[in-house]
């Protein structure tokens, strides 16, 4: 825990970044956390750093000196999440900008390859070749998903909603449907069966929706003004990994849903909104891990300033029940329509990524011993 000089030290730090005193909030910083031991410090400089950078005409070696202290910051605290989002957001700008986040001078010099370089480049194709035979095979046996939600369903506290999510899913209506709210430390938003279809128009996703039955509510003959009543239960709550029904008001749930994400607990929902389910088991490019760290990495997405996926975009590609389970796989879609690589691409990408990591290391190691 930080000490109270440290923590005046931030306030008064922050107050200067504010005040576009970037180069004293520096100062400052080194002067209170000597050790720079606080992922918040890290932070802070790093915040101050890319201002700083973009005060001096976009300044490509403080934009990396900014990424390198965000990523420090998230080496001494993995779970500081205004960091992470901070440093994906400087190196989207960056990437606009034109400006690699990470350096190449290590192997290439004025354009020319040096040493490490000359040598990556040999055990670079020595992978390409060895990829040709190994990346086949490796690709028979993945997953074709990105993440996988395993939920169980609760039918005896929400039977009529239990049986519409069902129907949907058994008829497919929730294939190709996004998820059109994402918000970090609260929930993921999808299922609008009319609106929020990736294939189509999905930018009124959020807007539609309806129940598989008629519960009497709406008109009988037009299925699209169906509405479910609300079902609530006293031993059924708002918690992290909740599944529950969206609405607009008392009585209006239809197809779209909502999933609680790990840090939240919206207890200001229970009795507006019907629960129905609990994410118990899930997949992350085939990372066994729970349901709720499932949602939580889908919740760490880019989003705009309405919470709407702009980087990727999490996509329904089919909901699988047994009995009162249901198995819902998703992709990260690219939002220009064009699908991301499938998680079996991206693993074998991984995998071989470790595999050219630890030969350019080897490489640098080589080349040390050779000054």
């Amino acid at each position: 825990m930080a000490s109270k000089k440290v923590e005046e030290g931030w306030a008064k730090a922050e107050s200067l970044i504010k005040a576009e005193k970037f180069e004293e909030a520096l100062e400052l910083l080194r002067e209170v956390d000597v050790d720079a031991s606080e992922s918040k410090t890290w932070r802070l400089a790093a915040e101050a750093k890319a201002q700083l950078a973009r005060k001096s005409g976009n300044d490509k070696r403080l934009f990396k000196e900014a990424v390198t202290h965000y990523e420090n910051a998230l080496k001494s605290n993995p779970n500081d999440k205004t960091a992470r989002r901070s440093l994906n957001s400087l190196r989207s700008e960056m990437d606009g900008l034109g400006i690699r986040a990470g350096g190449m001078n290590m192997f290439f010099d004025d354009g020319a390859p040096t040493f490490v370089g000359i040598i990556s480049i040999v055990v670079a194709l020595g992978l390409v070749l060895v990829g040709l035979k190994v990346i086949p095979d490796y690709l028979a046996g993945e997953s074709e998903y990105d993440a996988t939600i395993v939920i169980t369903l609760y039918p005896d506290a929400a039977p009529k909603t239990v049986d519409s999510f069902k129907a949907h899913a058994i008829e497919g209506r929730y294939d190709g449907t996004v998820f059109h709210r994402v918000i970090d430390n609260f929930m993921l938003q999808g299922g609008d069966v009319q609106n929020g279809n990736f294939a189509s128009d999905w930018s009124n996703a959020g807007t539609g929706g309806y129940s598989s039955f008629y519960y009497g509510q709406g008109q009988e003959g037009s299925q699209t003004t169906w509405t479910i009543p609300d079902e609530f239960h006293p031993g059924y709550r708002h918690a992290p990994g909740i599944l529950a029904m969206a609405n607009s008001g008392a009585n209006t749930g239809g197809s779209q849903f909502y999933l609680v994400d790990k840090d939240s607990t919206p207890d200001w929902l229970d009795d507006k909104h019907t629960v129905f389910g609990l994410a118990v088991s899930g997949q992350w490019y085939g990372k066994n891990m729970s349901g709720i760290d499932v949602i939580d990495e889908i919740s760490q997405i880019a989003t705009d300033e309405n919470d709407k996926p702009t980087s990727v975009v999490p996509t329904i590609q089919k909901i699988e029940i047994n009995g009162n389970t249901a198995t819902m796989h998703i992709n990260l879609l690219d939002p220009s329509g064009d699908s991301s690589p499938s998680s079996s691409s991206m693993m074998a990408s991984s995998n071989l990524s470790m595999i050219a990591s630890a030969s350019v290391l080897l490489a640098s190691s080589v080349a040390i011993r050779q000054e």
